[in-house]
């Protein structure tokens, strides 16, 4: 099931790689809107905000262990590329234990907790029980959503997208199957309501979790630890602290970029519910921009690490501009997309005739194209990771979108009005493209690593002119 990603044709080979990758995350997107199609329609506004709040809290948590699964997906392959497989096996352990420690210890904290942290967050007293019943039993699955994270990534790093996506898609069926079961109930079944919901996922999760570690067994796959291996889940400690050293900054990246929306939105919100509508809309499909994006970088990552410890330099290169290839035509071809068709899209979302449609168009015209931008800069961030490089990526997204957009949008929204908030945007990823193509050029990422002191590192990156340029 693993696949050698440092051989063989790199546009096809990445093609290939990244596709089911962006399944997965349509998957996701798709099991959560049909979810909040359940709650919301037949369970009322009341239990569709608690679930609002609690999914707010649960990106957040989801968020903080993306980076490390990132880390974990770029140590596996950097073994993998090296072909050292020992080393492969000791990070798959020590990642296995450091992952559930983690997660039990964040679910009985969510379970104390939530309570007091939904308050905080000035979650509506009609919602608040609704939001701590949906909570709870979400915190039980947290181990199975984290573990299932955490095997997906050690796969990616192996060289196999395909696996993760199969029992994605397993889980994804079971939980939109199950959560009418659960909420309205069924034969001896009892009605669950909201926190049936919750139940279906965590039903869902744990099933396609076992599914997928039985699988793996079965095919006696690379990664699994047998009988006489199972002393690796020992935590190595200088393992675990190369995930958290390089995971965190990945993960605060996410962060960034949550926060620069929620400023962006708060500028919005002050030319009135129309305007808001219309960016409401905007992001929706800005989302499926993204997508692809995401998982061409994604894929990037690993590809990157596997021929890193295989040094490979000259691919890497090859890689990178292909990377940047599909996701500007990508991104490029949605946003033409866009262009084309415009208020026709944003009726999807905005009643005909509402002043919201003007308004879309104008946002769409001049903010979307920042998406061109945008590809390029988190295809090369994906390339420049791999390598252990994960601070640059961090502060080149701290200075443009917080230290740029919002600044910007707010120092001209007096002479330009809402105009400047999408002008913000187009300027502030030219920026952010700029910079992760000079960081490329001219950073010092070859020379990064990612795996401790104590492994052998990979072979000697070359000069930026010796292994070519973008």
């Amino acid at each position: 099931m693993q696949r050698n990603l440092t051989e063989g044709s790199i546009p096809a080979v990445l093609f290939r790689f990244a596709l089911p990758i962006l399944f997965a995350n349509v998957l996701q997107s798709l099991n959560g809107s049909v979810n909040s199609v359940w709650v919301g329609r037949y369970l009322g506004e009341a239990a569709l905000t608690a679930t609002s709040n609690a999914n707010t809290v649960m990106f957040l948590l989801i968020g903080a262990a993306f980076g490390v699964a990132l880390a974990a997906t770029i140590l596996v392959g950097q073994c993998i590329g090296a072909n050292n497989i020992p080393e492969t096996k000791r990070v798959v352990g020590t990642s296995a234990t450091f992952f559930s420690g983690i997660s039990v210890a964040m679910a009985i904290a969510g379970l104390i907790l939530c309570r007091p942290l939904l308050i905080a967050m000035s979650t509506p007293a009609d919602s608040l029980d609704l939001a701590v019943a949906y909570m709870r039993v979400i915190f039980l699955a947290l181990p199975f959503l984290y573990l299932y994270a955490f095997v997906g990534a050690m796969l990616r790093g192996a060289g196999d997208s395909k696996t993760p996506f199969y029992f994605m898609l397993l889980s994804v069926g079971l939980d939109i199957a199950l959560n009418p079961v659960f909420i309205f109930g069924v034969g001896p079944i009892p009605r669950m309501g909201i926190a049936g919901s919750a139940f279906a996922t965590f039903v869902a999760q744990a099933v396609s979790l076992t599914a997928l570690i039985r699988h793996l067994y079965r095919r006696r796959h690379l990664l699994v630890l047998h009988k006489d291996e199972l002393a690796l889940l020992k935590m190595d400690w200088s393992l675990a602290g190369s995930l958290v050293r390089k995971g965190i900054p990945m993960s605060a990246q996410m962060l960034v970029m949550s926060l620069s929306g929620v400023l962006m939105i708060t500028l919005v919100n002050r030319f009135g519910v129309d305007t808001t509508a219309a960016f409401g809309a905007a992001l929706q499909l800005w989302n499926y921009i993204q997508m692809p994006a995401f998982a061409v970088a994604m894929a990037m990552s690993a590809m990157t690490a596997q021929n890193v410890g295989a040094g490979k330099w000259r691919r890497v290169t090859r890689i990178a501009r292909v990377g940047v290839l599909y996701n500007v035509v990508l991104c490029g071809g949605i946003a033409l997309a866009m262009e084309l068709l415009d208020t026709h899209l944003f009726a999807l979302f905005v009643p005909t005739g509402s002043a919201a449609l003007a308004i879309a168009s104008r946002l769409n015209h001049i903010a979307t194209p920042s998406f061109v931008f945008f590809g390029a800069s988190v295809a090369l961030f994906g390339v420049v990771r791999a390598t252990g490089a994960v601070m640059a990526p961090l502060v080149i997204l701290t200075i443009t979108l917080l230290g740029v957009r919002f600044p910007l949008a707010e120092l001209f929204l007096g002479r330009y009005q809402v105009d400047a908030v999408w002008w913000s945007f187009l300027a502030s990823s030219a920026l952010s493209a700029l910079l992760a193509v000079l960081y490329y050029r001219y950073g010092g990422w070859r020379g990064a690593h990612m795996l401790p002191a104590n492994v052998a590192p990979p072979a000697a990156a070359p000069s930026a002119d010796a292994a070519g340029d973008l």
